[in-house]
């Protein structure tokens, strides 16, 4: 009689020390990983399950040794057996710092200030060798503005004016070098994680790093600032700002132009990004986000140095209004 296959989770957890532990799921993020939060006794992990092979887990193991090394809150790695896209990792907990303000707004300022003293620790530490940089990759980026948003919106693509947009951010991007620090690249509200029983900036503990870059200190601080799922106030954004410039002794005007830059990048992407959500992945939950994050944009390109740069999204991004969104709700049915 043929023996009954055990599947490669329940066999990993097993070889683990959790075989037989309660699960529950955990709240996925944009990608095709799923989690569990596995309860034994008085103790809790979490198990990631991503594809088999997939190359985000061992960069994501490998980020959070060093961000470990480093002296912040990742979560530490148990186990992982990379082949078959499984991975158990220390629970932080569900305190997240999106469900604290949601819950707590007069926490607002203080806790984006504590962000900001993050980022400048994690600024301190020379990058790990061999880490890509994001400046390289940002221009070719907003091609998904084109390929998705615009594309959906519309129904054409302008391949014409993506080429010139490109161009001009490639130029613009170039003020950005050299890169010199670790960019976590999705660092905001929905991927920090409170934990009370540290102090310091080791309270904030984070997730979803694991496509970190080597680029321009003023990124991960736009990623905060212009989040695109919560609305951030001014005075919290500024009080974020303001106390990273005073605690690096940063030059105020060259600061806030790149910041301005990497705000307009990112959430030039995120129009693509969300838009390929709904309409290729049947998310269309994220046409939501649109038009937070459309004034992100709209704001980050009035700064004076992006005059050109906003000459042309402006020309070739439709803003999205309500027909516009209800468009792409229907290409996403």
């Amino acid at each position: 009689m043929r023996a009954e296959a055990v599947p490669p989770d329940a066999a990993f957890l097993q070889a683990h020390g959790w075989g037989g532990a309660a699960q529950s799921n955990l709240a996925g993020d944009a990608s095709a990983r799923r989690y569990l939060r596995l309860r034994r006794g008085g103790d809790s992990a979490v198990l990631m399950i991503a594809t088999p092979g997939d190359a985000s887990l061992p960069a994501f193991a490998a980020m959070a040794a060093w961000l470990r090394g480093a002296g912040l809150s990742a979560p530490e790695v148990l186990g992982a057996d990379m082949e078959a896209g499984l991975m158990l990792l220390e629970d932080l907990g569900d305190d997240l710092m999106a469900r604290r303000l949601a819950a707590r707004p007069d926490e607002a300022a203080s806790l984006t200030r504590d962000c900001a003293d993050l980022l400048c620790a994690l600024h301190q530490a020379p990058p790990p060798p061999g880490l890509p940089n994001l400046a390289d990759q940002m221009p070719a980026a907003i091609d998904l503005a084109y390929s998705w948003y615009r594309a959906g919106a519309t129904g054409d693509p302008a391949p014409e004016a993506q080429q010139a947009c490109t161009a001009l951010l490639a130029e613009a991007v170039a003020t950005l070098r050299p890169s010199r620090v670790v960019v976590l690249r999705d660092f905001h509200a929905e991927n920090i994680v409170l934990l009370p029983g540290r102090q310091g900036i080791a309270r904030l503990g984070l997730l979803d790093f694991q496509d970190a870059l080597k680029g321009h200190p003023a990124y991960d601080l736009a990623s905060l600032v212009t989040d695109a799922r919560r609305d951030v106030s001014p005075e919290a954004a500024e009080a974020a700002i303001a106390r990273y410039i005073a605690r690096t002794a940063t030059e105020p005007s060259a600061f806030r132009a790149a910041l301005a830059l990497c705000a307009a990048q990112r959430n030039l992407r995120i129009l693509g990004i969300f838009a390929r959500l709904a309409l290729r992945d049947r998310k269309p939950r994220y046409l939501d986000f649109l038009p937070r994050v459309w004034r992100h944009l709209d704001t980050a390109l009035s700064h004076p140095s992006l005059a050109a740069l906003a000459a042309q999204v402006r020309a070739d991004m439709p803003p999205p209004e309500p027909a516009i969104i209800a468009r792409l709700r229907r290409g996403a049915a």
